[in-house]
């Protein structure tokens, strides 16, 4: 059988110990292209770049059965080339991380890592992204891999329905430690943010962001509970924002009414 083809991408740059070790899995299980960030673009949200020049580089590699490229760009950027420029064909398949820190809940809003994923989605490929609750750059990312192997030949034996793409986050334990995988819903939960305003040496004012994660919500079916009671969550994505149930109160306006 002909193996299937993985595009691997991240948002903390292709040399992340965290794509790194994607790679390392995905190779397992297909045939690799890697295009990622030649930097780290954390936090992009699915930022397109359209006022700047892209540059694609091929890279150098230990392993010549992987086809690897930086990109001057964002993940969403390198979503799009990696479709357009690179491959002969769709891909069967795209993986986004594996993150260095979470993108559960609301974070998944702002998170590059899962705006490559949805690109990925956009253009048909079934896709997944990988966040690991750990943001240092040393994680240990291998309690973690069996998982994301299982997650995978899942997605590609099953398939994905049609517009939805997956965010799976990992609890910060040993292997042995994970209970198991939990399909979960999102939780209400959102950043009480502040800015520490400062000033310049030539008394301009600047700010630093900073907030508190704030979870309201107590369902013991959502991706902060599991991963707070030791488990993988994986949270099913649409990246249609229609608010379909809010059509219907929104036909008893009285829009079309002159005045």
């Amino acid at each position: 059988m002909k193996k299937p083809l993985i595009l691997v991408t991240n948002d903390d740059g292709i040399s992340a110990p965290g794509i790194r070790s994607l790679i390392d899995v995905m190779s397992e299980i297909g045939e690799v292209v890697v295009v990622a960030p030649d930097k780290p673009q954390s936090a992009m949200g699915h930022a397109i770049t359209i006022n700047n020049t892209l540059f694609l580089n091929k890279v150098s590699k230990s392993n010549a059965a992987i086809t690897e490229y930086n990109c001057s760009g964002t993940p969403v950027d390198c979503v799009k080339l990696a479709v357009n420029e690179i491959f002969h064909r769709k891909p069967d398949l795209c993986v986004s991380g594996v993150n260095h820190g979470s993108n559960s809940s609301i974070n998944v809003i702002y998170s590059g890592t899962m705006s490559a994923a949805v690109e990925a989605g956009i253009e048909g490929i079934p896709a997944i992204g990988f966040s690991l609750l750990d943001y240092e750059w040393d994680a240990d990312f291998e309690p973690i891999k069996s998982f994301i192997k299982k997650i995978t030949i899942e997605t590609l034996t099953k398939g994905l329905p049609i517009g939805v793409v997956l965010n799976v986050n990992f609890p910060k334990l040993k292997e042995h430690e994970i209970k198991g995988i939990r399909i979960c819903r999102q939780a209400k939960a959102l950043w009480v943010e502040k800015f520490d305003k400062r000033k310049t040496p030539q008394g301009k004012d600047y700010y630093w962001l900073t907030g508190e994660f704030v979870n309201e919500d107590k369902g013991e079916d959502t991706d902060e509970w599991a991963l707070a009671n030791g488990y993988v969550s994986v949270v099913p994505v649409q990246f249609d924002m229609t608010a379909h149930h809010s059509i219907q109160h929104l036909n008893t306006w009285n829009l079309n009414e002159k005045n």
